[in-house]
């Protein structure tokens, strides 16, 4: 996925960014989740200047927050797009499992490479609270969706200069000028008056729900855009699970927490607020992701609808096949996902007799075991690994894992240890709602890295 995002030579995009909401400070209450943007073809000149992308790049995210917490009061960063979800520069640093001391690491390989100016030291580099550090590795603590359309390169360089030459000064307002409105500035200079909020279902706010659902909308009305949306799924490990990001009344309508209370003191009110959201508040990201998966789905959707005008059955019956072929490979069919499912309970089954691992119970602790035993590394080679003490019979010395795509299989990492985890991860996946798992095509890249892992694992055994 993050490859078809690097071939700014072949499309250039938009998107609005909306993240799950985490359950920390306000959130906790309003479950509102987070707004950014999501650039194709630009990328940083630094964390507060933009530029045209070079054609090796993958774009970019920017973003706006309370307080980035460096040691002047920008209005907005931006990050390299891997660096935003992943932590590394490139697609293969993508981990495969993730912790708050994780997190930490790659945050601080971020804040010495791209802010030695912006945060070099206390308080920036030291606060919990500066929220640079949500620019990095993202998805370690939420999932994500972008709702994707194309620009021309005039409309980027005309953002480009358009915020270069304006003040990047913070005045960062939850009711009047929070991330979800900075989101709609940026959209606005693309495509005037594309974005709105939703005041009613918001009470007054904008909310990055909102928006998220007005652009689609608008893409929606405008074929020739290209729409698609991208996914991408939290990665497993000990962080708390992130949850889908809502707006104003569906938070009423849906939280326990906070419906029980409405009931009993606005029950008057009540009946108002759950009309408004199931009219005209709804929106499921997932469903959008699943309809709209890439921008050849949505050209055919186009074809089929123009098939349909002109009662062409033939065409429309094979636009039908088309359509069911670019949806499967990207978010995948139950039927695909039971395939997996019964191969991987055999991989399990032969990994206990092989005694890999001792029952299948655990897979629900290895995370936990690596969290608490591990310490994550970063190399001279920039490639991020868990470093381990004795765990055991099979592991007698000191030894380390491979966290990412690119190292996990590579050659110093432990092939039990790489097994085990990948076992963890597949296991993890399964276990998922929609929202929470991967799409199929990033699954099918992990599901060859356990195979590989599954592979090494025998020899590895015969020379202990």
């Amino acid at each position: 996925m993050l490859l078809a995002l690097a071939c700014s030579c072949a499309r250039a995009d938009v998107g609005i960014v909306l993240n799950d909401s985490l359950d920390t400070s306000i959130a906790r209450i309003t479950g509102s989740g987070h707004s950014a943007i999501y650039f194709s073809r630009i990328c940083p000149a630094s964390p507060v200047k933009l530029r045209l992308c070079h054609p090796d790049e993958s774009g970019s995210v920017m973003s706006n927050y309370t307080t980035l917490g460096e040691d002047q009061p920008f209005e907005w960063n931006v990050a390299p797009l891997n660096v935003y979800l992943y932590g590394g520069s490139k697609p293969q640093d993508r981990p495969l499992f993730a912790t708050e001391k994780i997190k930490k690491a790659l945050e601080e390989r971020y804040r010495e490479e791209y802010l030695p100016d912006l945060c070099p030291g206390a308080p920036c580099a030291d606060s919990k609270k500066a929220e640079w550090r949500e620019m990095v590795a993202a998805t370690a603590e939420r999932s994500i969706y972008i709702f994707v359309v194309k620009t021309t390169r005039q409309q980027d360089q005309q953002l480009i200069d358009e915020f270069n030459s304006l003040p990047n000064v913070n005045h960062f307002n939850g009711f009047t000028r929070n991330c979800a409105t900075f989101a709609r500035k940026v959209i606005d200079t693309y495509f005037p008056h594309a974005v709105h909020p939703d005041y009613i279902n918001d009470f007054g706010m904008t909310s990055p729900k909102a928006i998220s659902r007005s652009f689609a909308h608008y893409a929606h009305r405008h074929p020739d855009d290209e729409y698609r949306v991208l996914h991408f799924a939290q990665v497993p490990g000990t962080i708390k699970r992130s949850t889908v990001a809502r707006d104003g009344t569906e938070q009423l309508f849906r939280s326990k927490k906070l419906l029980v209370p409405m009931a009993l003191l606005a029950s008057h009110e009540l009946p108002v607020v759950a009309a408004s959201y199931l009219i005209t508040g709804r929106f499921n990201p997932q469903r959008e992701f699943e309809e709209h998966p890439s921008a050849l789905a949505s050209g055919i959707d186009y074809e089929m609808k123009l098939a349909k005008e002109d009662n062409d059955n033939a065409w429309l019956d094979g636009l039908r096949d088309a359509r069911n072929l670019e949806q499967q490979d990207t978010v995948g069919t139950p039927r695909e996902w039971k395939r997996y499912r019964e191969e991987f309970d055999s991989f399990v089954d032969e990994a206990i007799r092989d005694e890999v691992i001792p029952d299948r119970t655990t897979l629900d602790r290895v995370f936990k075991e690596l969290a608490e035993n591990g310490t994550p590394v970063i190399d001279a080679k920039n490639s991020l690994w868990l470093e381990l003490p004795d765990r055991g019979p099979y592991h007698d010395r000191d030894t380390r894992v491979g966290l990412t795509t690119a190292n996990i299989n590579g050659p110093g990492s432990d092939p039990v240890l790489a097994y085990e985890l990948l076992l963890a991860h597949i296991d993890h996946e399964f276990a998922s709602p929609a929202h929470s798992r991967e799409p199929m095509s990033q699954f099918k890249e992990d599901w060859s890295l356990l195979q590989q892992a599954r592979s090494r694992v025998p020899v590895s055994f015969a020379q202990r």
